[in-house]
């Protein structure tokens, strides 16, 4: 039998797996319903990823001497780049469904099409926008490098909310697949998220980032439950960057002098 630790450490490279493009030794099985038991664990993928985006930021900026915005976009990217764009792929597929569909069995086709619409287009390009413009607003690039790795922990921590809160409306996806995680997971998730707040941006940013990034998610997951019924892995994608979003500019609060 496996120890405890084991389960965790194998679970938590589960999830950097699903939520990263990186090589990640260690990561148990391929079955689809593991992530619901590394659900736990999606921040620390989002730490990773923001991690890796924070560094590119930092050097460009303090290195390289390059414009903020520029930094910024840099950051955006290498998050995306690390990430697989999959959570960007659904912020423009569920743009393009609830956008182009005019019923329920509509939004679903289309938010399953490969092609994107002028809607997702629009989507990537106001949510690349806003999250350079919150990373630009930053005192200087040491904050910048904290700010997008809480809010990419922060942002994946929640994930695991929409998911146990929304059933999911696709027979043969992904989502439906994985399952929904338990309300053990999703505190241990948030957890984790408020820890890294802690640690990284200090008590001041606790409270405006973890409650600006649940609003933001629960506003999408309310949408999709009026659009759809539920939740599918675009619905997923979209809540997370919905989430950091609001994450962002709420350390923009507390990052300004």
């Amino acid at each position: 039998m496996p120890s405890l630790v084991s389960t965790r450490l194998t679970e938590a490279a589960t999830a950097i797996r699903f939520l990263t493009r990186l090589p990640v030794p260690g990561a148990g099985d391929h079955r689809p319903d593991a992530l619901a038991h590394a659900a736990w664990a999606f921040p620390i993928a989002g730490i990773v990823v923001g991690g890796l985006a924070g560094i590119a930021l930092w050097v460009s900026a303090a290195a390289f001497h390059l414009h903020p915005i520029a930094s910024s976009l840099i950051a955006v990217g290498v998050a995306a780049w690390v990430s697989g764009g999959l959570h960007e792929d659904g912020l423009a597929d569920t743009a393009d469904g609830f956008g182009g569909g005019h019923d329920r069995p509509s939004k679903l086709r289309i938010m399953r099409d490969h092609h994107i619409g002028t809607f997702g287009v629009l989507a990537l390009i106001i949510g690349v926008g806003l999250r350079a413009a919150a990373l630009a607003s930053f005192v200087g690039p040491g904050y910048a490098l904290a700010g997008v790795i809480v809010a990419c922990g922060v942002s994946r921590s929640i994930i695991p909310i929409v998911m146990a809160l929304l059933p999911s409306v696709q027979a043969d996806g992904l989502s439906r697949a994985a399952g929904r995680p338990t309300a053990l997971s999703c505190v241990i998730s948030l957890l984790i998220a408020a820890a890294a707040v802690l640690i990284i941006a200090g008590p001041a940013a606790l409270i405006p980032t973890l409650v600006a990034a649940l609003l933001g998610a629960l506003a999408v997951a309310a949408l999709a439950k009026r659009q759809i019924g539920g939740q599918t892995g675009d619905i997923l994608g979209a809540a997370e960057q919905v989430a950091q979003i609001c994450a962002l500019f709420a350390l923009t609060g507390v990052f300004m002098p």
